[in-house]
């Protein structure tokens, strides 16, 4: 592999996924523990309005993945590197660290939940958690350094098995817990619905800077937006129900363990281990590689392989210390970051390139140089969305992680339409040859 392979666009014989290949992609990210128990953190709102919250989440959340999609499947570029445009070459480096933060994070987490399931649906001789934590580690790293023609099988293999016993799990849940008695479970003031409706949204927007690692494999622009979109809206909510239900039924915090313990009760040990091991190696390598990618726009010379070791290694370390206690402030951080965010990368390439050619080179080094490699409107739309989300998150009970999206998006269109940068290329002299 050569070291700018992921700083270049990918070549033609490498797009060689279809719209099933990314429902499966992204049915497979959303087949998680981690998105069980965040429908449990909606038992405030009862079975109806967690319902509600869940579903007008997901259409909310799900177009801006979707459509961040789009940049990668036109240009073969991963996502990180698609910010050049809005941010700057050296601006793009801001938003890589804060990807590499909470893909690490995501990876401990997810670590954490699969090991903690696994724990208590069929104990770890001698080791314990630490134990299933380590084995789930290793193997989900493993399967991230196989690389995207070996995923394209294993995610159609592992996400069909997935389906059909997560379909077994629902009926063994509906069967001890019936749907009258979940329906006359009562909703509470604790949470108000707009903040709940941001703890789904933080969801699907969490993988917004990972979509284009995948998108760019795509054959056409068409089946990796619908592929995307369908796949998770129709998997993250079928998930994020199965966590209110069995949160609301037996006020535990820790749905994902319920549900687990619910199939061994009835003699489905073996399928629930299943659910466990495999939901957390299609999620999480998603979030290994991409850790691996989002550093090559950084460090190009770190490589795939060497990279995606590095967060499973470091993701693997924190989920043997991860407090889950934690898991709703990172949901809110990650929301908080990344609205606003794609706010201006989504505003910049919708509406300030959308007349330019599909595959534009975004990962030449000295486009998009700006002033000294940054772009200060987009730093200071985005500062403005970010602090938006948590003004409005104290202040109100409206929601904050559309009106700092949006927000952040107008007020870039606005400062770049009055005071446009005027240098886009590096200057020759710091430059050789104009691309790494």
């Amino acid at each position: 592999m050569q070291n700018n392979q992921g700083v270049k666009p990918v070549g033609l014989e490498e797009r060689n996924l279809n719209g099933v290949d990314f429902l499966l992609l992204w049915a497979g990210a959303a087949v998680s523990l981690a998105e069980i128990w965040a429908g449990g953190l909606l038992v405030p709102l009862g079975l109806m309005g967690g319902i509600a919250a869940v579903l007008l989440g997901h259409v909310i959340g799900n177009t801006p993945l979707a459509l961040g999609g789009i940049i990668g499947s036109r240009t073969g570029l991963p996502t990180m590197v698609s910010v050049r445009p809005s941010f700057g070459v050296r601006g793009s480096y801001f938003a890589t660290v804060l990807n590499l933060v909470q893909l690490v994070g995501w990876t401990g987490v997810m670590i954490w939940i699969g090991g903690q399931a696994a724990q208590a649906v069929w104990p770890f001789p001698g080791a314990g958690f630490q134990g299933w934590a380590i084995v789930t580690g290793v193997v989900t790293t493993l399967w991230a350094v196989l690389g995207h023609r070996f995923w394209k099988w294993l995610q159609r293999i592992a996400v069909t098995g997935l389906v059909l016993l997560c379909g077994v799990m629902t009926y063994v849940l509906f069967g001890q817990h019936g749907w009258d008695q979940l329906a006359g479970s009562p909703s509470s003031n604790s949470l108000p619905f707009m903040v709940g409706l941001d703890l789904v949204i933080a969801m699907p927007i969490s993988w917004l800077p990972l979509v284009c690692d995948y998108s760019r494999f795509s054959r056409n622009t068409s089946t990796a937006f619908w592929g995307t979109w369908i796949g998770y809206f129709l998997v993250s909510s079928w998930m994020y129900v199965v966590g209110l239900s069995a949160a609301l039924a037996t006020q535990s915090a820790t749905p994902d363990s319920v549900v687990m313990q619910l199939m061994v009760k009835v003699g489905l040990a073996l399928p629930a281990i299943i659910i466990v091991l495999f939901s957390t190696f299609t999620t999480t390598f998603l979030d290994i590689y991409s850790t691996a990618v989002s550093f090559l726009n950084i460090w190009p010379e770190l490589g795939e392989r060497r990279g995606s070791i590095l967060c499973g290694v470091l993701g693997t370390g924190l989920a043997l210390v991860f407090p889950a206690t934690a898991y709703e402030a990172f949901l809110l951080f990650v929301g908080s970051v990344f609205c606003p965010l794609f706010g201006v990368v989504l505003a910049d390439y919708f509406f300030l390139r959308r007349k330019g050619p599909p595959e534009q080179p975004f990962h030449r080094q000295d486009l998009f140089w700006y002033s000294a490699g940054f772009n200060p409107w987009a730093f200071v739309s985005w500062g403005a969305g970010f602090g938006l989300y948590h003004l409005v998150q104290r202040a109100t009970t409206v929601g904050s992680s559309i009106p700092s999206l949006l927000v952040a998006g107008v007020i870039y269109l606005c400062l770049m339409a009055i005071w446009k940068p005027v240098a886009e290329m590096r200057p020759a002299t710091l430059t050789a040859g104009g691309q790494r």
